[in-house]
């Protein structure tokens, strides 16, 4: 390829991985990909003098995002030069001393204080221009909202979430896939909130690593600054003091802390001690010359490729998936890693017993990182693992993937399975699409009553990504609760045209929740009921006709033990007072609500008195007015989703 054609391929994937990172708090390549495209950018500029003005290489980090305000900094906030090699490290140190100290992994942010108050906090940015986050920044763990000198000051550091403080945010999060993916990006996103509680709430620590200003305070040396910043009040990264005859033995004991250390940091940052000395060397349009980042070289083991696994998505693209011989990294065990598209199977040479090089970028994400023996021995799927259909290898601006060409394809109905599974509907507890489509992928799901058939299929589920024996056996135990059902919620759930949460509600109540009756009803009498038109009414016997749908209809009911029990139409909230307040979700407004309740025989008021005997809001912690005064006189609050059930006859 044509060097300037690939320097411009370069700036383009780094620009649009620093914007996805930086703007919207996504990684979507990893650190170790990063690294090794910029040290290709570097040599091609250095070789061919061709340097676009956006290139990374001469910018840093990147636009802010769009929501919080922007601010200019008075002293730009620049990245580091970079360097995995020791020799280097010591001769850039060359005769001098100086501080090494962690390289914290989170958002570098600067604080700033007048008159011993702190009056602004800000994100690094660009390096020019950050984002203004004073109310994140107060709410932060350890920063101090006051400190005892009274001169302006301007401090630098790491925020930070701790791996213990994202391992509770995680556990607490019973989606499998909706768990987040490591402790930098979610504080990239915390900290970087419109609302400052969800900071509070996601427990960021601040770290202190530079003072860049102090009105009264002056010293050149780097060490003083430190510890300065120690006496009032600030958490500062670890350091030690280096010079050419400890450095490398300092290095490999942080290399040896790393293992245990409860802060991300994916490296170390080595700083020149006299700052009068280093503030004459300057700086480069993106780096200054006082500082140098080491960063560790990832973790890397040798295996065997056994297997390439093409797992589904709704787009109808097969992600290939290698499955290698167990091995231990960064504490763990791995045994699969995403090879993202067929350009990196290819470009690997990957062949079925294969020795492969796997590392933990970040050591977390499992990543490939060569193939020494590279067979090429891996056949394109032609057909579908999912559904048999014929595969296409699609080119799309160079990347090539795999696609199914299948339009009625299992995969690519998953929309149908994640509505059945959904709270209104079945609500069976930690099943999103991604889920879903491992559950498709390793063959345990093909209908909607294979769902509650999951325990056939224990070990393959274990052994999926993203779950373990907690989250098999979380599951097994929402799908067994939700077995136990409702007609209403079945009917829902079957996902039919027009046929909404309050439509089911009323279409069962009028069948007297009894579901031999549901699946029968004729046009006609379904346009007798309220909210039933002529067309929903086609769609619905349509639906209830059609021979495959009877078919996977009774094999759902074969598993579901459905509730008809019943309170005559029109009494059962006879006697009963209601108010209704705030937003609905399942009905167009508050008058459609009051229509299904007076119909009940229950009364709606404007106002909570003595006489009411319920409260609606989907917001039951709001400090309202109506609230208040349901709290006050003993009223009890319920939500929407308890309403319908009332209406349709009883409670789960």
């Amino acid at each position: 390829m044509d060097q300037r054609k690939r320097i411009d391929e370069l700036v383009e994937k780094l620009n649009e991985a620093s914007h996805a990172y930086y703007t919207q708090g996504v990684e979507i390549i990893t650190n170790y990909e990063y690294d090794e495209m910029y040290d290709e950018l570097l040599a091609l500029e250095d070789e061919t003098g061709y340097i676009r003005d956006d290139s990374p290489s001469i910018n840093v980090g990147f636009e802010t995002a769009a929501g919080l305000p922007k601010i200019v900094h008075e002293i730009k906030m620049l990245s580091l030069n970079k360097t995995k090699d020791r020799d280097e490290l010591m001769a850039w140190l060359g005769d001098k001393e100086g501080l090494l100290s962690w390289k914290l992994d989170g958002l570098t942010v600067g604080i700033t204080y007048e008159n011993g108050r702190l009056s602004q906090g800000v994100t690094r940015g660009n390096g020019v221009e950050g984002e203004l986050i004073t109310a994140n920044v107060l709410a932060c763990r350890n920063v101090p909202k006051s400190i005892p000198h009274k001169g302006r000051v301007i401090v630098r550091g790491e925020a930070v979430i701790r791996y213990s403080d994202f391992e509770k945010i995680n556990e607490a999060i019973e989606d499998t896939d909706a768990k987040y993916k490591n402790p930098r990006n979610l504080c990239s996103g915390s900290i970087r909130q419109l609302d400052p509680k969800v900071t509070a709430e996601r427990s960021v620590n601040f770290y202190a690593f530079s003072l860049t200003l102090s009105e009264g305070f002056e010293t050149s040396s780097r060490r003083e600054k430190m510890e300065w910043m120690k006496t009032q009040g600030f958490e500062i990264v670890d350091y030690v003091m280096v010079d050419k005859d400890n450095l490398l033995d300092a290095i490999d004991k942080y290399e040896e802390a790393i293992k245990s250390f409860d802060i991300p940091s994916d490296g170390l940052v080595l700083t020149l001690e006299d700052a009068d000395f280093a503030s004459t060397l300057g700086e480069t349009a993106k780096y200054p010359k006082d500082s140098i980042a080491f960063k560790w070289r990832d973790q890397q083991a040798e295996t065997v490729l056994r297997e390439i696994e093409w797992s589904p998505s709704r787009t109808g693209l097969l992600n290939p998936v290698a499955i290698f011989d167990p091995v231990q990294l960064e504490g763990t065990t791995v045994s699969r890693a995403s090879v993202h598209n067929l350009n990196i199977m290819e470009d690997l040479e990957l062949g079925i017993g294969d020795t492969i090089q796997v590392y933990k970028a970040n050591m977390i994400i499992p990543q490939l990182a060569g193939n020494l023996t590279r067979s090429g021995k891996i056949d394109i799927p032609e057909t579908c693992p999912v559904c048999g259909g014929r595969t296409l290898v699609r080119d799309d601006e160079g990347t090539k993937t795999l696609i199914c060409t299948n339009p009625d394809c299992l995969a690519k109905h998953v929309k149908r399975f994640e509505h059945f599974v959904s709270r209104d509907a079945m609500n069976i507890e930690g099943l999103s699409e991604s889920g879903l489509l491992k559950l498709i992928g390793i063959g345990a799901l093909s209908d909607l009553a294979d769902l509650f058939r999951l325990e056939e299929h224990k070990s393959a589920i274990i052994s999926m990504e993203g779950f373990g024996v907690k989250s098999y056996d979380n599951l097994i135990e929402s799908a067994k609760k939700a077995s136990h059902t409702t007609a209403a919620r079945l009917l829902y759930g079957l996902g039919i045209p027009g046929i909404g949460v309050a439509t089911s509600n009323i279409i069962s109540r009028s069948c007297r929740n009894k579901w031999s009756d549901i699946e029968s009803l004729d046009e006609e009498t379904l346009k007798e009921i309220d909210k039933v038109g002529p067309v929903m009414a086609g769609d619905y016997v349509r639906f209830f006709a059609d021979e495959k749908n009877k078919a996977e209809i009774a094999d759902l009911l074969s598993m579901l033990t459905i509730d008809e029990s019943y309170e005559a139409a029109g009494t059962s909230l006879e006697g009963k007072t209601f108010v209704i307040t705030g937003s609905l979700v399942h009905y167009a407004n508050r008058k459609d609500l009051k229509a299904e309740i007076e119909a009940e025989g229950g009364k709606v008021a404007g106002s909570v008195s003595a006489k009411t005997d319920y409260l609606i809001t989907n917001d039951p912690n709001s400090g309202s007015s109506k609230n208040r005064a349901a709290r006050e006189l003993g009223v009890e609050i319920i939500t929407e989703d308890e309403i319908i059930e009332m209406l349709s006859g009883g409670t789960e």
